[in-house]
């Protein structure tokens, strides 16, 4: 069990304090004392090793369900003895260009905290670090610690958000350049970056009702001085939603005008084949008509036949270019 607990810690008047090594004996502890609480954070639990926990924090099933096999949906569940915040942080591979989302659970309870952390996104340890230097934030209990663990997400979703948008700008660059899609994939890449888009898309666009109805009365266990940090938060993250939203659109926009680029560029190839066909077609036919075994032919017999035929050949091309180039087909 002590492999999955990354850290275990009472909080009192803001500040951490030395409690038992058994995490039952401390979730005693901090409720004896009525001014502490306890945060526990476990990192990527079985249901065995998760079951003590359950037990001990009254934890509910289907919460506990949902923290076992992640693949949720940002969302707050509210139950008699906690709450319940999913959470997606986010990491973007920039020499990738992949996006990839973790979860993160927090329950809150009565003098407790439990953040349950999938995959290799983690702002749980600078949050902690950040929240032991702010004993005034700590002092509105675990409210504080689902409320610095929600902006350093949201946070970071910024971060994200202005990495994707300096990508998408070398990828606008690129599609309109003069030698654009020339033997590149230029729509495979761009739908590609629309999937990332998509996928962050899924992180943060559902945590918006969670954050709106944080910052609202009527939530058991939250503090009524921490609504205004959620409002900040909810704030941070209407932005973040904008900015993704404009992503999108803009990759749509960008995926529009590179294939019809690429109509008017095959538009431009298809007029050049037709027009040096078309000159092709000139003496292919009048040598083929001179090709012809018939014995009387005009201008068989005569010593300027031959030079004629060729210059009539060159001067119909000549005047069938001429016109192509005027009307830009050349």
């Amino acid at each position: 069990m002590r492999c999955v607990i990354v850290d275990c810690a009472i909080y009192r008047d803001g500040c951490r304090t030395e409690g038992p090594a058994d995490f039952s004996d401390a979730l005693d502890e901090a409720r004896a004392s009525g001014d502490a609480f306890l945060w526990i954070g476990l990192h990527e639990p079985t249901e065995k090793e998760f079951e003590l926990v359950t037990s001990e924090f009254g934890l509910h099933p289907l919460a506990v369900e949902d923290a076992l096999c992640a693949h949720q949906r940002p969302k707050l569940e509210v139950y008699d003895d906690s709450l319940f915040l999913v959470l997606k942080p986010v990491q973007y591979d920039d020499k990738a260009g992949t996006v990839t989302a973790g979860e993160l659970m927090v329950f809150v309870g009565d003098s407790f905290v439990v953040t349950v952390r999938h995959g290799e996104a983690n702002p749980l340890g600078a949050v902690r670090d950040r929240l032991e230097k702010m004993p005034e934030v700590l002092q509105h209990g675990p409210t504080a610690v689902m409320y610095a663990v929600s902006d350093a997400v949201v946070d970071h979703y910024l971060d994200v958000a202005d990495a994707l948008h300096g990508d998408l700008e070398e990828l606008e660059t690129e599609v309109f350049a003069p030698n654009a899609g020339a033997g590149q994939n230029t729509a495979g890449r761009i739908y590609a970056f629309k999937r990332e888009v998509m996928e962050f898309r899924r992180s943060t666009g559902p945590l918006g009702e969670p954050m709106e109805r944080l910052t609202g009365a009527g939530v058991p266990f939250v503090h009524e001085g921490s609504r205004p940090f959620f409002r900040d938060v909810s704030d941070h993250l209407t932005r973040v939603n904008e900015h993704v939203e404009g992503l999108d659109r803009l990759l749509s926009d960008i995926l529009s005008a590179h294939l019809a680029q690429m109509g008017v560029r095959q538009n431009d190839d298809m007029r050049k084949i037709s027009a040096w066909a078309a000159m092709a077609a000139v003496p292919t036919m009048i040598a083929g008509i001179y090709g012809m075994n018939f014995q009387h032919m005009p201008e068989l017999k005569q010593p300027w036949g031959y030079p004629g035929v060729i210059a009539l050949m060159v001067g119909v091309i000549a005047v069938l270019y001429r016109w192509f180039k005027r009307r830009g087909w050349l």
